[in-house]
């Protein structure tokens, strides 16, 4: 009986009585293809009749490497690599580094498997001949690993699942770098507590009502958004302002080493009972070209001393005429003074005289 070869990688099964004096080379050229499905090998693409192929003859060839690699060896674009014979039953990990798209494929009919540059694939052949000789993709039937899709090395997208193993993914990979809130807020560099941020759960304001606090300058009004404050604690006005109540600070000031000053930035109403000959004194008036005029009361002493007042050289009186003020004890005057250039020059009317 004549030796004949196996269905698959075609080692030759040596008959009863065949190959005196030779057996041992059959059996090594056997061993040899065995010891190829834990080996290696490349095979070059040119794009033209590339093959995985077994031989017939129990020859070593590629077909036998469990693992095979796919280089350029002349390619100009994307190529097919065939299994032969069409009736090879077999498993090849593939890698494919040609540069193009290869496509592995076994009957003319069959289902294929497109293996892009720089990817890999687990392929089969199920041997059903020229027409129907099928290539079938392992890698995406692992059921071990369930579905994954093929993922970018910098760019992995993970749908549905979860990964565990992972604690406090750092900032810069997308995570917050910590295990609790307060560490996240920290890590982000927000300053409010949680329970500072926890006040907006009680918010009904919409967005534009939230924008309302969108100022470009602090301290000057804008159309729809809130009022406030510059850092001297000044607010200007754009347009007209109606308020249901009008009101001005008042302060009291007193003479000291015959020096009476009203600070202007503090009161709009200031009293001073007189207690000796005193000069008057404006501090810190509005820049100019803004009005400013306050209200000054005089009170003379309860024993009618008749102190005297002297008023800064920057105060006009009408036809420069100094007003004479009540002499009685406890007597009452009152006096209004009005700058717009910066505290130049002082406007001074008497607004009532001996009001007591």
């Amino acid at each position: 009986m004549p030796s004949t070869y196996s269905t698959n990688y075609y080692i030759q099964l040596i008959a009863n009585g065949e190959q005196s004096g030779t057996w041992g080379t059959t059996t090594n050229t056997n061993l040899g293809i065995v010891d190829r499905f834990k080996s290696f090998s490349t095979i070059a693409m040119t794009g033209t009749g590339d093959t995985i192929t077994t031989s017939l003859t129990g020859v070593a060839s590629d077909g036998h490497y469990l693992t095979l690699k796919l280089t350029d060896g002349g390619l100009g674009g994307a190529s097919d690599l065939t299994i032969v014979p069409d009736s090879q039953k077999g498993v090849w990990i593939i890698l494919n580094s040609s540069g193009y798209t290869v496509t592995v494929k076994q009957g003319s009919s069959g289902s294929t498997v497109a293996i892009a540059d720089g990817k890999s694939a687990i392929v089969y052949s199920d041997g059903a001949g020229a027409t129907n000789g099928a290539v079938v993709d392992l890698t995406s039937t692992l059921n071990a690993l369930g579905t994954m899709a093929t993922q970018e090395a910098s760019s992995v997208a993970i749908t549905g699942g979860s990964v565990t193993g992972i604690t406090d993914l750092a900032v810069a990979d997308g995570g917050t770098g910590a295990s609790t809130g307060a560490d996240a807020i920290s890590n982000f560099g927000i300053t409010s507590t949680i329970a500072e941020l926890n006040i907006l759960d009680g918010v009904t304001a919409t967005t534009d009502e939230l924008n309302y606090n969108d100022i470009t300058t602090l301290g000057t009004s804008e159309a729809s958004k809130v009022v406030t404050a510059d850092a001297n604690g000044d607010v200007i006005i754009s347009e007209e302002l109606k308020a249901k109540s009008y009101n001005e600070t008042y302060s009291s000031v007193s003479s000291s080493s015959n020096t009476t000053t009203l600070d202007l930035e503090t009161a709009n109403m200031f009293e001073t009972t007189l207690s000796e000959n005193t000069t008057l004194a404006f501090s810190n008036p509005p820049t100019s070209g803004t009005s400013y005029s306050f209200t000054l009361k005089i009170v003379q002493d309860a024993s009618a001393s008749a102190f005297t007042v002297s008023y800064p050289a920057s105060v006009k009186f009408q036809n420069g005429t100094t007003p004479t003020l009540t002499t009685s004890a406890n007597a009452i005057d009152f006096l209004v003074f009005l700058t717009h250039d910066g505290g130049t020059t002082y406007f001074g009317f008497v607004a009532g005289r001996d009001m007591s």
